[in-house]
């Protein structure tokens, strides 16, 4: 059996420090210039939650209308259940607040109002929705 000696003298192809601290800073600059980009799909992936609650609703308020002939602010006659909110703490996940505006023998209308400011720019997504449901953004993100 043959002994190997390890080389000392020989060097090993590697970075420098300097080398992997200039790609970072590459990288940080990427980041920094996508980063507007980033927060607009974020936002508008988010208010999905609020679009899919409120026609959800909306098909519970319209099945309601056929039973009773007439809408309902009442989320227990619906069986709509209010997920919790993620400002409420531990296990909650939604990021919108649902409410029923406004509902009589004709029409109603619901809003879904976030809770978190997406963008941090101080202005809350806000969604509403009719018996017809005509789905609109009331105020922008």
């Amino acid at each position: 059996m043959r002994y190997l000696k390890p080389f000392p003298n020989k060097r090993l192809k590697a970075y420098t420090m300097s080398e992997i601290l200039v790609v970072l800073i590459i990288i940080g600059i990427l980041s920094f210039l996508a980063l507007p980009y980033l927060l607009s799909v974020v936002t508008r992936a988010k208010s999905t939650e609020a679009k899919l609650q409120l026609e959800h609703l909306q098909t519970l308020e319209k099945s309601y209308f056929y039973e009773y002939s007439k809408y309902t602010t009442d989320f227990d006659e619906l069986g709509f259940v209010q997920e919790k909110l993620v400002t409420d703490g531990q296990d909650a996940r939604a990021n919108y607040r649902i409410e029923i505006t406004s509902a009589n023998n004709t029409g109603f209308t619901a809003r879904a109002t976030a809770v978190v400011d997406f963008n941090g720019n101080g202005t809350f997504n806000v969604w509403e929705i009719n018996e017809n449901k005509v789905l609109k953004e009331v105020t922008k993100d």
